[in-house]
């Protein structure tokens, strides 16, 4: 059974950098999107990223790229995401999530990890 679990989240001031951990399991490497998802009050659900697991292609929405970076790890069974350059509005619960279909689209999805709560605030 696929099971993710987020970690890392935490209090940043703007302009801070923070990197998530999702640890997962459950699935075969080759045939998942892995991606992490945030979600505010404001935004909702918001893609911010994936990867695919056998292949580390990424991609990244438009406002996060340059500043986030997601990586794999494959031997650890752990997807990261390096988030620098914070601002106010990356304030999320950031989950990361894992299907066969999804790519950008967050109802693609069918995993779920927890989430792990990025505050950016001075």
């Amino acid at each position: 059974e696929v099971q993710l679990v987020e970690s890392g989240g935490g209090l940043v001031q703007p302009g801070g950098s923070l990197r998530l951990s999702c640890a997962t399991s459950g699935f075969t490497f080759e045939d998942y999107l892995v991606a992490w998802v945030r979600q505010t009050p404001g935004k909702g659900l918001e893609w911010v990223s994936h990867i695919s697991w056998g292949g580390g292609i990424t991609y990244y929405a438009e406002s996060m790229r340059g500043r986030f970076t997601i990586s794999r790890d494959i031997p650890k069974n752990t997807m990261y995401l390096q988030m620098n350059t914070l601002e106010f509005e990356d304030t999320a619960v950031y989950f990361c999530a894992a299907g066969q279909w999804g790519g950008s689209t967050v109802a693609g999805y069918d995993k779920w990890g927890q989430g792990t709560q990025v505050t950016v605030s001075s």
